[in-house]
């Protein structure tokens, strides 16, 4: 199968995922096999729950729509253009998955099938009927996919490589048994936003997305912020206030109660206002309806903390003039480019001999 082939598969795919958004999930003609996936579809979103009690309506349509708009011919070819993809014998590649976020494997799997290679994904009990559903669709779409994608729950074997992600304790575990084979292993990381003071209401409206959007579980989610001595919190819990409707989510509420009662049992200051709870803490990784926040002095003291820590740091949201930064509301909307933990994943992958 040509690369052309590959492309042209994902772009229909993208098509076919441009159909469901927050908004509206709409069947629209000349679709590529809309009569036999799309009602599927609608089923599985509605369904999604029941998995799995974090993926409401609209975070899942929020992650299908996205990459339905990031797989476009244009953005696809932008993305590959920096390689040189030549249709050699295929590798396999092991992919095991996280389920915190709807499809957030994707772009692994992306990846591996857009480079001509296999792959044999080990999918989270947490996020394990999407994909497929996407697998068989792209086989309909270009059956030369079919053999090219294996899913599996049982102990992986036969495979050139391994991209697996997970927590830091399933990372020793995941280093323990594929050390052997040219690997990406991630482990634990999160977002942080820098404020100065000097940010528009817009901005830290905008920076809510960044914090509440799949209910804070990803790693681009907002956990942290960074923020100058007497800095003013009133701002920004008035730019949050537009969000304050999450605390409705059962799911989420029983969260905040857990977590602010053990804050108060142990006798932590904290800043709330109903839905949110900000925490004084060096940590990053916050527990839910929680942002931890630290002080800095100087723009000196800022950037070498966040040297010292980026093998913790996923994304820097901020209107400082720094490397990579992302804007506000912007980390759970990255290019097809935007690696995680920075890791070249084609590279990797073009690499393997």
């Amino acid at each position: 199968m040509s690369l052309d082939k590959r492309l042209s598969a994902f772009v229909n795919l993208g098509q076919f995922l441009c159909q469901f958004s927050e908004k509206s999930t709409k069947k629209v003609e000349n679709i590529l096999h809309n009569d036999i996936f799309f009602d599927i579809f609608k089923t599985q979103i509605k369904r999604a729950k029941e998995y799995n009690g974090w993926f409401n309506d609209e975070n899942v349509l929020f992650s299908l729509e996205n990459w339905g708009k990031s797989l476009t011919k244009e953005n696809l070819e932008k993305w590959i253009s920096h390689y040189n993809i030549t249709d050699g014998e295929p590798k396999t590649i092991a992919v095991i998955m996280a389920g915190n976020i709807p499809l957030v494997g994707f772009h692994d799997f992306l990846s591996v099938l857009i480079t001509g290679n296999n792959i044999i994904a080990k999918l989270s009990s947490n996020d394990k009927h999407f994909l497929p559903l996407i697998a068989k669709y792209l086989e309909y779409v270009e059956p030369s996919f079919k053999g090219k994608i294996t899913f599996t729950d049982k102990e992986l074997s036969n495979f050139d490589a391994v991209i697996a992600t997970g927590s830091n304790n399933t990372a020793r575990y995941f280093e323990y048994y594929f050390g052997k084979y040219p690997s990406i292993i991630r482990k634990n990381r999160n977002s942080v936003a820098i404020l100065t003071g000097s940010e528009t209401h817009e901005e830290l409206e905008s920076l809510g997305e960044d914090i509440f959007r799949y209910f804070g579980l990803g790693c681009r989610n907002v956990s942290k912020l960074l923020v100058p001595r007497e800095y003013d919190f009133d701002n920004l819990f008035k730019a949050l206030y537009n969000f304050n409707e999450i605390i409705n989510y059962k799911k989420y509420q029983n969260n905040y109660d857990y977590n602010k009662a053990v804050y108060l049992m142990s006798l932590f200051k904290l800043q709330e206002n109903g839905f949110l709870m900000l925490k004084e803490d060096e940590s990053y990784s916050s527990p839910i309806a929680t942002v931890f926040y630290e002080y800095y002095d100087s723009e000196a003291q800022l950037l070498q903390l966040l040297k010292n820590d980026t093998d913790k740091i996923q994304c820097i949201v901020s209107n400082l003039d720094l490397p990579s930064k992302v804007n506000f509301g912007k980390t759970q909307t990255p290019n097809l480019w935007d690696y995680a933990d920075d890791v070249d994943i084609i590279k990797f992958i073009l690499e393997l001999t």
